[in-house]
C-alpha cells in the first residue's frame, strides 16, 4: 500500500486531522526560503500533537548544520528532509535518519543524483527545478521514476486528488508526499482536499 505524507503543515489542526483521516506521516518546513516555514516552536507543537505511529519530517534547506541539531534538539522529528545541495555525508553526520529531495524539473538528467545519497532513509523524487524549494505544484514525467534501486522511493509535486492515482499506476512509489495540492492558500490545509486526496490514494489499490 502507498503511504501518504502530507507537507507543509502550519497549523496543529491541519496536522490532526490529516492524521484521523489516515495519512502516514506529516511534514513541517523550517527553511527560511518556504512560504510555508514554521518556527521551531510551532514545528514543536505540531509534531508533540500527533498520535502514535503517525511520523514526523522535518525539512530544511541549504541550513547552517548549528541550526539542524536545534530542530532536532527542539522539535524531535521522527526524519529529517533535506531539498538543497547536501551532500551524502553533511546529511548523515547527524545521526538521524533522513530523506533527500532530488529536484526532477530537470527530467532524465537528474537521475545520476539518486545513487548519490546512498546513506539516505529514503529519496524524494520533487518536481520543481534545480535550486528551488518544493512544494511548488510542479510535477515531472512519473514514467522516470527507477525501479531499481534499494531505498524507497516518494513521490512529490503537482499532486492532487484528480491525478494522484495514474502518479501511482505510473510511477509505482513507496509514498507519495503532498503539499499544495491539498491547500486552499500557502501552508493552510483544506480539509475536504485533504480527505480526497487521501481516500483516492487508498482507493488506488
Amino acid at each position: 500500500m502507498t503511504r501518504i505524507k502530507c507537507c507543509g503543515m502550519t497549523r496543529v489542526e491541519d496536522a490532526l486531522f490529516a492524521a484521523q483521516r489516515g495519512a502516514d506521516a506529516i511534514g513541517v518546513v523550517l527553511t527560511a526560503r518556504s512560504k510555508r516555514k514554521v518556527s521551531l516552536a510551532q514545528a514543536k507543537t505540531i509534531v508533540d500533537a500527533m498520535p502514535p505511529f503517525v511520523s514526523t519530517v522535518a525539512l530544511c534547506m541549504d541550513d547552517e548544520a548549528e541550526f539542524v541539531r536545534a530542530v532536532i534538539e527542539t522539535v524531535r522529528p521522527s526524519l529529517l528532509q533535506f531539498h538543497g545541495a547536501e551532500s551524502d555525508e553533511w546529511c548523515a553526520q547527524f545521526g538521524q535518519p533522513y530523506l533527500k529531495a532530488i529536484a526532477m524539473g530537470e527530467g532524465a538528467s537528474a537521475l545520476p543524483q539518486l545513487r548519490a545519497y546512498p546513506q539516505a532513509a529514503g529519496l524524494l523524487l520533487d518536481g520543481h527545478g534545480l535550486g528551488e524549494a518544493g512544494g511548488s505544484g510542479k510535477s515531472f514525467d512519473w514514467s522516470l521514476m527507477p525501479h531499481d534501486l534499494r531505498q524507497p522511493l516518494i513521490l512529490a509535486g503537482g499532486l492532487t486528488s484528480a491525478n494522484v492515482q495514474a502518479a501511482i499506476r505510473i510511477a509505482k512509489p513507496w509514498a507519495v508526499d503532498v503539499a499544495s495540492g491539498i491547500e486552499s492558500s500557502p501552508g493552510i490545509k483544506d480539509h475536504g482536499k485533504m480527505r480526497d486526496f487521501i481516500e483516492a490514494v487508498r482507493s488506488a489499490h
